[in-house]
């Protein structure tokens, strides 16, 4: 049997067309220094490059 990689699992979702979806990373602490445009755009999540994708996916077997 093919294990999910929990930690990969909390970190990333798979989108309708088998994307992986990511939260941009630092914005949980010291926000006072961050500028406001940064902030907004962090609240957006992004997708993971193309590069990176591959492996993710393969610790990911049932498409969590």
């Amino acid at each position: 049997m093919q294990k999910t990689k929990k930690s990969v699992a909390k970190r990333f979702k798979l989108t309708a067309k088998g994307k992986l979806k990511r939260r941009t990373p630092g914005f949980r602490h010291l926000l006072a220094s961050k500028s406001t445009k940064a902030k907004r755009r962090a609240t957006k999540d992004k997708l993971v490059a193309e590069g990176h994708a591959a492996p993710l996916k393969r610790c990911l077997p049932h498409g969590l």
